[in-house]
């Protein structure tokens, strides 16, 4: 790391675990909609820590106006917001599922190109079943595996047995987390 690196905030970051992994979403898509009755709700977001440096936020405007460019075609809008950790939020809404994933890693990777990989925390694919459970597949990104987050109707409960069914229902279509201690909840998602 030089010294422009530590001014600047820049980390450089060991290349993220299996970036391609992300896009497994759009094969399993096809399993939730045709073999489990499990529907997009329209929407995906990418979720990470960030920085008050001009140089991240240069990297975030310039990422943020280019999906706004391309979302235009497929008719995606993109919002931005930040939960009560601090964590920042850029949320894509749109009909079209794959158009969502690709927005999804054109952010990440335009973080991870300018140095702040380190940054990502997770991409967030919310689905409702055909009884309107809503489910997450949690995509980490230091990982390159997903997990199951299934809410329980309780205050922040969750529903260990629906995401293990999950988890055995999805595991030829998705890298999975193997250490289910890592399968973290994401309390008061906000999409």
């Amino acid at each position: 790391m030089g010294l422009i690196d530590i001014i600047t905030g820049r980390r450089r970051a060991a290349p993220p675990a299996g970036r391609d992994r992300l896009f497994a979403i759009t094969t399993a898509y096809v399993t939730l909609q045709g073999e489990l009755s499990t529907s997009s709700s329209g929407s995906a977001a990418i979720v990470f820590q960030s920085l008050s440096t001009a140089d991240f936020q240069s990297i975030l405007d310039d990422t943020e106006a280019v999906v706004k460019a391309t979302a235009e075609d497929s008719a995606t809008q993109l919002d931005s917001s930040e939960d009560s950790y601090g964590f920042r939020w850029l949320t894509l809404r749109g009909k079209d599922f794959e158009s969502l994933v690709v927005g999804i890693n054109a952010i990440s990777t335009s973080l991870e190109a300018g140095g702040y990989g380190d940054r990502l925390l997770c991409a967030v694919f919310p689905f409702a079943d055909r009884d309107q459970r809503k489910l997450y597949w949690i995509y980490n990104f230091k990982r390159g595996s997903f997990y199951p987050f299934a809410p329980a109707g309780g205050r922040e409960q969750r529903d260990s047995e629906r995401e293990l069914v999950l988890k055995a229902q999805l595991a030829s279509d998705l890298p999975i987390e193997d250490d289910l201690g890592r399968w973290f909840p994401l309390w008061g998602i906000p999409i």
